[in-house]
């Protein structure tokens, strides 16, 4: 009975601090276009890339860094803004978090050297990760009813596929009719009405404040994150996996990382409490995250260097050929909720991976002449699957950890889908280079050394044909390609292995969305339109429950 007391005394408590005039929904709006922007930003400057180097002449080493600056700083920052909002308070973080994306995008704008725009982008990291756990902590906060919340993770991680994969197609409609600034010059006017906006709109969110916030334990999850991130990178570019350059940086972050843990634990107030691991909902949330995007995001790389190497497809065609994926991605993130109460956390994130591999497997019929219609649909159940997979392990994450711990949760979610990211490009690349060169070893006509050359990637090997020219280019042309292709073919097995993986990994998920009943006398959260007592059994109080919130 305390304990009823308990949850009913917090659940008050939260509803107090939403407030009678805020609108939740309109909260989520708000929330959600802040993290459409943080999204874009991380693949819009892709396509832009070759007009930065036409202007501004980096060097190969200031252009990576142009292009990794943003996600290495975001992903080692993202635990400990997490983890400080919890403490003073989230939607403060997340103004400051507005205050310098947009100072930051200002500055990329007007950058002339690329030293100038590797420091934008890498502020532009600190403010992508105040701005990204804050987005989902403050959300936790403000739906407190776990069907209300299901709908409302919905369609925050529809925004956040939706901004990734529309990042590269409104980049190369700018680029195309203006010039590459263009890109972070709309980040400007959109901070600056986000500002006010949320300062009217958002509620104040804290978790809890008992004893002092631990700085130096936040600065060591920043640099183990950061060294293990920047190995795993570093690992994709080199395709060695015996590099000192990638090895030691990696093994240094995990050594820092072993240290945080290890602080934590002894810690009476520590920044994350490591206990949430011991939950098999939340750990298994989390392992499911890391393998679905190991298994995708390298994919997608390769993919996009196919449609636009194999099939000699722009930049704006390529993102154009790929919305399929985006919209099956927002209508999984519309019908998560529905699908999560009829199906449950086990069978929906386990559905998610199986449909996401099956596609990926019939993407294996894809060759060097263009099939739009089964790239449409390889990419519709691609989308689908992948989408509802991450909507399933977000929501029952956020669900498990506490809402006092929500930020520090949210961070650890990020933290899993940006390691995901970049294991998959080192594997899934590593995986893609062997398949791919040997395929170039003993082309007629072709000398041992321009073998090599080409054997590096396929835009190495139309570089090494042209110099050719005549026979010997045509036969390296069409060899590199019929590579290429046999090397995604393998590629693409590999990722469909790692995502049955992932299915059965999902398993461990609880079976049902279990949703607590409200205390007695209290009204529900999520049914405007529910008249009823609630002094029916649990099963029957949350069958109502889902049907009132699907409106």
């Amino acid at each position: 009975m305390s304990g009823t007391n308990t949850a009913a005394g917090r659940l008050r408590h939260r509803l107090a601090a939403i407030g009678p005039r805020t609108n939740r929904w309109v909260v989520l709006v708000v929330l959600c276009t802040s993290l459409l922007l943080v999204a874009l930003d991380s693949t819009i400057l892709y396509v832009a890339l070759p007009s930065v180097t036409e202007d501004l002449r980096p060097t190969s080493v200031e252009l990576l860094w142009i292009g990794d600056a943003y996600p290495l700083v975001c992903a080692s920052l993202l635990i400990l803004f997490g983890t400080l909002g919890d403490r003073v308070g989230r939607r403060r973080i997340l103004l400051l978090g507005y205050a310098l994306f947009g100072a930051a995008s200002a500055l990329a704008v007007v950058s002339d050297t690329a030293q100038v725009l590797i420091a934008a982008r890498a502020l532009l990291g600190i403010g992508g990760a105040m701005i990204m756990p804050a987005t989902l902590s403050i959300l936790r906060d403000v739906f407190p009813d776990r069907h209300e919340r299901a709908v409302a993770i919905g369609v925050w991680t529809a925004v956040a596929a939706v901004g990734a994969a529309t990042g590269p197609v409104l980049g190369g409609f700018l680029v195309e009719h203006f010039w590459w600034g263009s890109v972070f010059l709309i980040n400007i006017p959109l901070m600056a009405v986000m500002l006010p906006l949320c300062r009217v709109l958002v509620p104040e969110s804290k978790g809890r404040a008992d004893g002092p916030w631990d700085l130096f334990g936040a600065l060591l999850a920043a640099l183990g994150v950061l060294g293990v991130v920047y190995g795993i990178k570093e690992l994709g570019i080199e395709r060695d996996l015996l590099d000192a350059g990638a090895v030691l940086p990696f093994l240094a972050g995990l050594a820092v990382l072993t240290l945080f843990v290890r602080r934590q634990r002894r810690r009476e107030h520590p920044l994350i409490d490591m206990r949430l691991f011991s939950r098999a909902a939340f750990s298994t949330s989390v392992g499911c995250i890391v393998i679905a995007m190991l298994a995708l995001v390298g994919l997608e790389l390769i993919a996009v260097q196919y449609l636009q190497l194999v099939l000699e497809l722009t930049p704006l065609e390529t993102g154009l050929r790929m919305l399929p994926l985006t919209f099956a991605a927002m209508i999984a993130g519309v019908l998560g909720s529905a699908n999560l109460r009829r199906l449950g956390p086990r069978r929906m994130v386990s559905y998610g991976f199986a449909l996401t591999a099956c596609a990926v497997l019939l993407l294996c019929l894809m060759g060097e002449h263009d099939q739009p219609l089964l790239l449409s649909a390889g990419f519709i159940l691609l989308g689908f699957g992948f989408q509802t997979t991450l909507f399933g392990a977000y929501e029952s994450m956020l669900t498990e950890a506490p809402a006092d711990d929500a930020g520090g949760a949210a961070a650890i979610g990020e933290t899993s889908y940006q390691l995901g990211a970049g294991m998959g490009i080192a594997l899934l690349g590593s995986v893609m280079n062997a398949a791919y060169a040997p395929g170039l070893s003993h082309v007629s006509g072709v000398p041992g050394k321009a073998s090599e050359a080409a054997g590096h990637s396929l835009g190495e090997a139309y570089q090494v044909a042209a110099q050719l020219g005549g026979a010997a280019g045509h036969a390296l042309r069409d060899a590199a390609r019929g590579a290429f292709v046999h090397g995604l073919h393998v590629t693409l097995v590999v990722s469909a292995g790692l995502l049955f993986l992932g299915a059965l990994a999902a398993l461990r998920l609880p079976r049902r969305m279990e949703c607590e009943a409200p205390p007695a006398g209290e009204p529900e959260i999520a049914a405007p339109r529910r008249s009823s007592s609630s002094s029916s059994s649990s099963s029957a109080s949350s069958a109502s429950r889902a049907e009132s919130s699907v409106v």
